[in-house]
């Protein structure tokens, strides 16, 4: 991995930011967060120009409850020109649920790691491909069908089993490349990744797919989300999954934190010289909005300190303590 001035020097090169909070974040919250607020919160994020938003998801109300008014949130959000309206799909029912609701993209989700899926999915993986095949072959037989993209969970290594090994990921990588997948998202589902680690996998798959859309999604439970960013970006990566607040979390890794931030990413890659397209001052104003939202503080701290030249007042007695130094010559 070159870890030299190309990190420290975006020339504006385009960096596209994918907002996935509205389904990876408030799914795994304990309050349902009206339908009226979802769709607020989404038309919010449009505005402030994400490239992608994975609004929500199509699967059994009483398997996440608090995603159970997938159909209303995506057929009444304001749909902005250029932006990509993402759902995650897991079957053919949820899949024909997500193209009666218009559906811009079906996110298909399964795991690199046997063990994770069986205990996230309760499949095998060759179960899981196999239902996912099907929903490709919907999509594709629909007219003017939803795109597709396939995130793979644990790309980085399984909280169960440990290392997953390259040529593991790359493999199902394939399997869906073979399968027409406009995209595929390797995921850092549990925080497990490191910055070498990242690049390798990075360079590996830009060098074997370079026309498939590849999307990075880290979680930032070790602290190295940042740092996985930008090792992509210096491999060759441009797209990136955030949550807006940093919400998230993943019920098989104790301890586990959310995706990495939106407002973060973002902050840090345009101080950098990286084009986001993203309205800053927007993005926090719907990152404030969380807490309210959801009940709870969030993880941002950006939303906690403001970005790098939020200035803060001089003390009420700045003048009094400048002409006391004065004085003193």
């Amino acid at each position: 991995m070159n870890t030299g001035n190309k990190l420290w020097r975006g020339s504006q090169r385009p960096i596209h930011i994918q907002e996935v909070g509205t389904r990876d974040g408030l799914q795994v919250e304990p309050v349902f967060v009206p339908t009226e607020d979802k769709i607020a919160l989404v038309n919010a994020l449009s505005d402030a120009g994400l490239a992608k938003i994975e609004v929500t998801a199509f699967v059994s109300p009483q398997a996440i409850p608090a995603l159970r008014d997938a159909e209303t949130v995506l057929r009444e959000i304001q749909r902005r020109p250029g932006v990509v309206y993402s759902a995650l799909v897991p079957n053919v029912r949820g899949a024909e649920r997500a193209i009666d609701a218009r559906a811009d993209e079906f996110n298909l989700v399964m795991s690199c790691s046997e063990t994770h899926n069986l205990a996230n999915l309760r499949m095998t993986r060759a179960q899981s491909f196999a239902a996912l095949a099907d929903v490709i072959a919907l999509a594709k037989a629909t007219a003017n069908g939803p795109a597709l993209n396939v995130s793979l969970s644990c790309s980085f290594g399984c909280p169960m089993e440990g290392d997953v090994p390259a040529e593991v990921v790359l493999d199902w990588a394939a399997r869906f490349v073979d399968l027409g997948v406009r995209g595929v998202t390797l995921c850092d589902t549990t925080g497990m990744a490191y910055p070498s680690q990242v690049a390798a996998l990075t360079e590996a798959f830009r060098a074997r797919w370079p026309a498939t859309e590849l999307t990075l999604h880290f979680h930032n439970t070790r602290g190295m989300g940042l740092a996985n960013v930008l090792a992509a970006i210096d491999a060759g990566a441009d797209r990136f999954d955030a949550s807006l607040g940093g919400l998230g979390g993943c019920p098989y890794a104790p301890g586990a934190t959310g995706n990495v931030c939106t407002e973060e990413i973002v902050h840090a890659l345009e101080l950098m010289g990286y084009a986001t397209g993203v309205d800053q001052d927007k993005l926090l104003g719907a990152a404030r909005w969380l807490p309210a939202l959801v009940g709870h503080d969030v993880p941002s701290q950006i939303v906690k300190a403001g970005r790098r030249l939020d200035l803060h007042p001089v003390p009420a007695d700045f003048e009094a303590i400048r002409e006391r130094a004065l004085a003193r010559g």
